[in-house]
């Protein structure tokens, strides 16, 4: 018995009824001018396709266009548009789909983390009362407010529906039938923020290694880079203290206000703008500016959780059940490398925020918090985004002793 295999391509968005008209009419001009031979099917059959192919360029052009506009405050969207515009494919892989290669990127995601916190000077002593005087928020955030039906639904709503290994049940079926779940999930959530404790089901992170750039070779693992999964519902309980815990920052200025990473209203755009507008200000009062490009290597896998937390204490205001809560959260994590139906051993998690979590940006930046106290401290202006910050310095042409201290 004879059998044919039939690829279904997905349709493209904006192949419209108009272009599929247009393709039918180019269908027909090629039948008829292959049945005839004749010169001047062959002619129509020319203009037609010239017709269809401008159709289409015009009609993806206009896709794309309106789709960039209307996704422009969304940068992960955004970059993931140009990367498909780019035919640029960071999935390609030839290493072996194995327990053992599961096995392997485990023990190299975790040894990159371990050789660079080697090198770090160890903290004698992370007491807060011993450091550098810091302005203390004069309120506290002590414990979490308990949530109703109308919040949790709407940061249900909101949620993506991206789908963990480790999810009972697809996402998008678990929000179609949220309403059938709904009590269950809310006294869940309110019992997390009422007893300080994160659901220890959903600290587990499942792993992917990425190529890093799709020109890279495959072959060499540092090429990888580690993407992370976690719980779905684990990242709704993430929202709600996120909510709580950024409305308390803002009411009490908590967050650098030279950061532009990760917060609302702020971007790469605002940071450059800052940036510029400073060495502009300099050029005008005829000074020279001298800048430094910061770059920490694995910043957020490097964190020390320890210290997050007494800095969560000192600098934020947490205590009590909130602050309990965040320790929890932090604490006893783990993670499996996972490559289609492959898996390494679980893995322990020892240090830096929680990546691909709700919660892991805001807490660098709180982690962080110190940095641009010590760089006030010596006089210098400067600007962050996330783990980039820009150091620079205004001096005169005649007097270059400051570049010599800086």
């Amino acid at each position: 018995m004879k059998t044919k295999i039939l690829t279904h391509k997905p349709k493209m968005p904006w192949r419209n009824g108009d272009i599929l008209n247009l393709k039918r009419i180019c269908r027909r001009a090629e039948r008829k001018f292959r049945k005839t031979n004749l010169p001047v099917y062959y002619d129509f059959l020319k203009d037609q396709l010239k017709t269809y192919n401008h159709a289409v360029k015009q009609a993806r052009t206009l896709y794309f266009s309106n789709l960039i506009t209307n996704n422009k405050h969304n940068p992960r969207f955004l970059f993931k548009t140009i990367d498909f515009l780019l035919n640029k494919d960071f999935n390609k892989s030839i290493m072996p789909h194995s327990q053992t290669a599961c096995e392997d990127f485990a023990d190299h995601f975790r040894s990159k983390v371990n050789a660079i916190r080697s090198n770090l000077q160890p903290v004698h002593d992370s007491n807060p009362s011993r450091s550098v005087a810091l302005s203390l928020p004069e309120e506290t955030l002590e414990s979490f407010v308990l949530v109703d039906a109308e919040m949790l639904g709407r940061v249900f709503s909101q949620a993506n529906t991206t789908t963990c290994l480790l999810d009972p049940i697809p996402t998008s079926l678990f929000k179609t039938f949220y309403k059938f779940f709904e009590s269950e999930i809310l006294n869940i959530a309110n019992c997390s923020l009422q007893t300080g404790v994160f659901p220890s089901a959903c600290k587990t992170a499942v792993v992917r290694p990425l190529l890093k750039k799709s020109n890279l070779d495959p072959k060499i693992m540092d090429n990888y880079r580690p993407v992370s999964n976690l719980p779905f519902l684990g990242k709704i309980i993430e929202k709600l203290v996120f909510i709580q815990l950024h409305d308390f920052l803002n009411e009490h200025n908590v967050l650098e206000k030279c950061q532009s990473g990760f917060r609302t209203n702020h971007s790469t755009e605002t940071a450059l703008l800052k940036i510029l507008n400073d060495l502009r200000h300099n050029y005008d009062s005829q000074k020279l500016s001298v800048l430094v490009l910061l770059d920490l290597s694995a910043a957020f896998d490097t964190v020390d959780h320890q210290i997050l937390i007494d800095r969560l204490s000192s600098r934020v205001g947490l205590s009590g059940t909130a602050l309990n809560w965040f320790h929890s959260y932090l604490t006893d994590r783990h993670f499996f490398v996972s490559m289609d139906t492959r898996s390494s051993g679980v893995h322990e998690i020892g240090c830096g925020v929680p990546q691909g979590s709700i919660l892991g940006p805001i807490l660098f930046n709180l982690y962080m918090l110190p940095l641009g106290d010590v760089i006030r401290r010596h006089g210098i202006d400067f600007h962050s985004y996330a783990d980039d910050t820009q150091l620079y310095i205004a001096v005169s042409p005649d007097d270059l002793e400051p570049v010599r201290l800086f």
